[in-house]
């Protein structure tokens, strides 16, 4: 509504004649490239194909392109390290069907200093998606709607917060503990949001990716002006027990906040629960302007103002 939160894509209209559209987006998991390049390809891939079909691109109908930053690659390390990220991008490409149109390699990203020491920029590969949206008038944004309607998760949490930004915020050594891209459910979990998109079950999305659930929650509520009330025991888990801090600030692959207005629970929990795609109801938005958060144990542990969350994250961009 007031057009000042973090979009997960853009979305272009070219012709004029026509409501089709395009929608662009990237993905880009940096820090897992210090456990394996591997996995931080895939993430990135996940993210970017993730982030289109939230604003309403089809699926089966997005094409990639990769940016690769590495150091010269003369290093056996380095070499392997771009090796390791191109088997990912195969893989990748091939379990979400997604071709490399385009991409640019920058191989010799260091600097060799006077005293002889080289700094090397550390393995970056950012994936850019290009989707096809059938009617831009269809498209969804990621700001909250309407205080009453649910926020659910899409996807599971998982234990893992080696690579995340909770890490480095806190100053925590890097762990090898990463979250990982399963390419046999991660495609359609996407496929199964672009149909609830399509169906306009769906009030708002937003890719739940760096900083984890919460922020991505937070960013939704202050986005939209409206408060949250959140509650840690709906994070989706599979059965796996599950830290207060992991569920709010893990990075696992493949989630997506959803807002649904209550009359369509039915009907989008009908549909994720026969695609076999897990979710739990995490929040509701209010009139509060207030985001609480509670878990089973500890009960209601944070109760701030969306305003202040708002000038948070704005700060550094405010120019």
């Amino acid at each position: 509504m007031h057009q000042d939160g973090p979009s997960d894509a853009s979305v272009i209209r070219p012709k004029l004649n026509t409501s089709r559209g395009i929608a662009l987006s990237c993905g880009l998991a940096t820090m897992l490239g210090d456990v394996d390049p591997y996995w931080m390809t895939l993430a990135a891939i996940d993210e970017a194909v993730r982030n289109a079909v939230c604003v309403g691109a089809d699926p089966s109908r997005i094409a990639i392109l990769d940016n690769f930053c590495w150091a010269k690659c003369d290093k056996p390390k380095n070499l392997g390290s771009l090796v390791r990220a191109a088997e990912a991008c195969y893989d990748g490409a091939l379990a979400y069907r997604t071709p490399f149109v385009s991409g640019k390699d920058s191989l010799n990203n260091q600097f060799t200093r006077d005293d002889g020491s080289i700094i090397e920029i550390p393995p970056t590969l950012l994936i850019s998606a290009v989707g096809i949206v059938d009617d831009v008038a269809e498209c969804v944004t990621m700001d909250a709607k309407r205080p009453g309607n649910v926020l659910l998760q899409v996807g599971l949490t998982t234990p893992h917060l080696g690579g995340s930004h909770y890490h480095a915020a806190c100053g925590l050594a890097s762990s090898g503990d990463i979250p990982r891209v399963d390419l046999n459910t991660a495609p359609h979990t996407l496929a199964t949001l672009a149909e609830l998109i399509t169906r306009a079950l769906v009030r708002s999305a937003h890719d739940c990716s760096e900083g984890g659930m919460l922020v991505a929650a937070a960013e939704m509520a202050f986005a939209g002006r409206l408060g949250l009330d959140l509650d840690t025991a709906g994070v989706p888990r599979g059965g796996v027990e599950l830290s207060t801090t992991a569920a709010c600030f893990a990075e696992t692959p493949t989630r997506v906040l959803l807002e649904v207005h209550p009359d369509k629970i039915d009907a989008v929990a009908r549909t994720l629960r026969e695609a076999g795609v897990p979710f739990g109801q995490i929040g509701t938005f209010t009139d509060t302007q207030r985001l609480t958060l509670r878990t089973p144990d500890a009960g209601l542990i944070a109760d701030l103002a969306v305003e202040d969350l708002w000038t948070a994250w704005r700060t550094p961009l405010n120019w």
